[in-house]
């Protein structure tokens, strides 16, 4: 039996009792902790390659979020019935571990980390997503791999005016307007990502700084778990420029690095980059060919380097920008809408050289996306999907699969749109929108998130405000720091702080923050949200003079819906044997038609004539005509006993006895009516399950024949429509099995 040397700790956390061990699972790994929280489990795992990889100018950190779905009792869907590629949740919360442990790294770490959490057990309740930095950084802080820590995150709600930290599922989902996980260290904070139902800022702030108090805690039992079980961390190899290749192209190249770093367009400015380290190039190389072919990659991230140094300290000491624009100028904005022909409602968007072209596609309930994840299946009937191809910076690369940054900027975009979609009975539409980026220079998601309300609001879709984005940065040197608003792409590249917020007049839908350093103070994100708010005004102003509000009616190319609710027991009738029904009205009136569990049916079609004509034969159908009232139809069937009629387009078929064809006595049928004259009925009700119709007293019926004969052969009935076998056979068979009733 193995003789394990296990370190555990127990404690309450926001309710939950949380439990965290090391000692048994993963030992192999650099360091590795199993976390259960309630009855959620994860087991988080990091480890270290032994070598720096040297040619690599960026650390190379993965991190992977797993869901095994044997966690919440469920077994995968398709063919191979076993876990493939993550799901969007999965590697959206991936991008959340990421970008809260990235910046605690060493300036230079080259090794590669990868970071691996696994959910091994969901309980409905808890989510596994609150434990991905707690448990990646108390993992990297029990290894012997260099990092910065420990931090933690939680997630925040605001629930009748009060926050709630790790609220449930049901909580965040129903009763929440806010959505907030925030990460921090004892200190500060590192990384935000919020929704929200259009709140003040300072809420929001409060609601970071409510969260950062119980984070606290989580980085306190982190300290003491690692006094008990930490390993004393590596040595590593830090790879650094050289200060004498860092001293020799300072002295030859920093001159034309300085006058490229203000040059205002984009393309001009990238380009006099080139040329001045084409010209450091072919200088080190005249001079010393083996020596620059030795240090190239010195000396290509000392020009770098120079190039952040210049850009940063213009910017901190003189406040003037690359572009030329103030500390809280946004870059000029041109918004149009209807751009495209055909679509359902189309916008572009630019501001400076920053370019999103936004879509709106509406469909119905087939149209929604289904998500099966660890959680019950659900259906959004509202997503958006964000595109990044190469030329939008001018190169030339392959179009793959969606990655990571995509799912991300979609995300955030589609969350700052969602706080103000119209009720879904008001406006029960599935819809899709696209935001392809056809230029970036910086802050493509939050031009997505213009693109993609202005499409909305040319596409009629009666939101309830229009929502605007805009991107801050922050210069810091020491206790020197900037704010930035509207950063354009260098800013972005060569600063510390990322910090994107979305929302409406009224408020905050959409927020997140990303640093390189480690960490921001409660006065920066202060600072950083005002100006925010002031650019969206000026934004939302922009995009006024454009489109004011939805346009009162659809696209003529989208579909119209209808929707209405029909009893549950009539579902079965209206779908039909093996949906042939369904099938036949969908045919008949050219219409999409959705039924929902609870009665809910959606008909769509761009024309409402076709729309009505499926909804009078599914009310037919779903709803039993009430006595007295009037309908008219084709006879389909004639039996000595009476006559059977559709009504309601065929919806209902009801019996019309012969005593109730006419005020006098007729013997036959036939003696009034033959197939497929047009008659008007009243009901009579319905009996045992049948409907009971009746023409006596209506008008506009046949008169019976005075003529007609007393009695009339069998031949001389029409065969029954509905008989597969057909004509006289049928007939037969039908009388022969009567008799063998009687």
């Amino acid at each position: 039996m193995h003789n394990f040397n296990i370190t555990r700790r127990e404690s309450e956390f926001c309710g939950r009792k949380l439990i965290v061990e090391t000692g048994k699972m993963a030992k192999q790994a650099n360091g590795s902790v199993f976390i259960q929280y309630g009855e959620t489990a994860v087991l988080v795992s990091a480890t270290m390659s032994k070598d720096a990889a040297e040619n690599q100018d960026f650390f190379p950190l993965t991190v992977d979020y797993i869901e095994k779905m044997y966690a919440a009792g469920k077994i995968p869907g398709g063919f191979f019935k076993r876990e493939a590629k993550p799901s969007t949740s999965a590697t959206l919360m991936a991008r959340v571990i990421d970008r809260s442990i990235r910046p605690l790294f060493p300036e230079g770490f080259r090794n590669q980390v990868h970071v691996v959490l696994n959910v091994l057990s969901y309980d409905g309740d808890a989510d596994p997503a609150v434990l991905g930095v707690f448990g990646a950084s108390l993992a990297l802080s029990i290894s012997d791999i260099p990092f910065d820590g420990p931090i933690a995150g939680v997630t925040v709600g605001y629930i009748d005016g009060q926050y709630v930290v790790n609220p449930n599922f049901s909580e965040m989902d129903e009763k929440s307007k806010m959505n907030l996980t925030v990460a921090a260290s004892a200190h500060s904070i590192v990384m935000i990502e919020s929704s929200a139902q259009e709140l003040s800022e300072e809420i929001m702030l409060d609601g970071v700084f409510t969260g950062h108090e119980e984070i606290k805690k989580l980085v306190a039992i982190q300290e003491d778990f690692v006094k008990a079980c930490g390993k004393a961390k590596v040595d590593v190899k830090i790879i650094g420029i050289p200060e004498e290749i860092m001293s020799k192209v300072e002295t030859a190249s920093g001159a034309k690095i300085a006058a490229a770093a203000i040059i205002l367009g984009k393309q001009e400015r990238q380009d006099a980059f080139d040329a001045a380290e084409a010209e450091m190039v072919e200088k080190y190389t005249t001079e010393n060919e083996e020596d620059y072919t030795t240090n190239e990659k010195f000396y290509k991230e000392a020009f770098e380097e120079l190039i952040r140094r210049y850009v940063r300290d213009s910017i901190i000491t003189k406040h003037h920008r690359v572009d030329g624009r103030g500390l809280d100028d946004i870059r000029d904005i041109t918004c149009e809408i209807d751009v495209l022909p055909r679509v359902h409602g189309s916008a572009l968007f630019t501001r400076g050289e920053t370019q999103s072209l936004g879509t709106i596609t509406l469909g119905g309930g087939t149209d929604e996306q289904v998500i099966d994840s660890l959680e019950t299946e659900y259906k959004k009937s509202f997503y958006l999907h964000y595109n990044f191809p190469p030329f939008s910076v001018g190169e030339a690369g392959r179009m793959g699969p969606t990655g990571r940054r995509e799912l991300g900027h979609g995300n955030l975009a589609e969350r700052a749109l969602k706080a103000v979609l119209p009720d879904k009975e008001l406006f029960p539409y599935t819809m899709r929108i696209v935001a392809d980026t056809l230029e970036s220079n910086g802050s493509s998601s939050m031009a997505s998130i213009c693109s993609g309300c202005l499409a909305m609001m040319a596409g009629g879709v009666p939101i309830k405000a229009p929502v605007a984005g805009i991107a801050n940065g922050l210069i810091k040197e020491g206790d020197n720091y900037v704010i930035l608003t509207d950063i354009m792409g260098l800013e972005d590249h060569l600063g510390d702080m990322d910090f994107k917020c979305a929302g409406t007049r009224d408020g905050i839908t959409a927020m997140q923050m990303d640093i390189k350093i480690a960490g921001i103070t409660k006065e920066i994100m202060r600072i950083a949200l005002d100006k925010a708010k002031a650019a969206r005004f000026k934004i939302l102003d922009i995009m006024a003079d454009c489109i004011a509000e939805p346009k009162a009616d659809l696209s003529p190319t989208a579909p119209r819906i209808e929707s209405f609710k029909v009893p549950i027991d009539k579902i079965g009738e209206i779908i039909g044997p093996a949906g042939k029904m369904i099938k036949s009205i969908i045919e008949s009136c050219q219409v999409a038609i959705d039924i929902q569990d609870d009665g809910t049916v959606r008909i769509l079609s761009p024309d409402k004539l076709s729309i009505t004509k499926a909804k009078d034969i599914i009310k037919g159908i779903a709803i039993d005509p009430e006595v007295g009232e009037l309908f008219e139809g084709p006879v389909t069937r004639i039996e000595a006993y009476g006559v059977f009629v559709k009504i309601l387009g065929g919806a209902k078929e009801g019996m019309v006895h012969v005593s109730q064809m006419h005020t006098s006595r007729i013997n036959h049928p036939l003696d009034m009516v033959k197939l497929g004259d047009i008659v008007h009925v009243k009901s009579l009700g319905m009996d045992k399950g049948k409907l009971s119709l009746t023409m006596k007293g209506v008008e506009g019926n046949p008169e019976p024949d005075p003529n007609a004969p007393k009695e009339r052969p069998e031949s001389a009935y029409p065969p029954r429509r509905d008989d597969h076998r057909g004509g006289d056979r049928g007939r037969r068979d039908s009388g022969r099995n009567d008799r063998f009733r009687r």
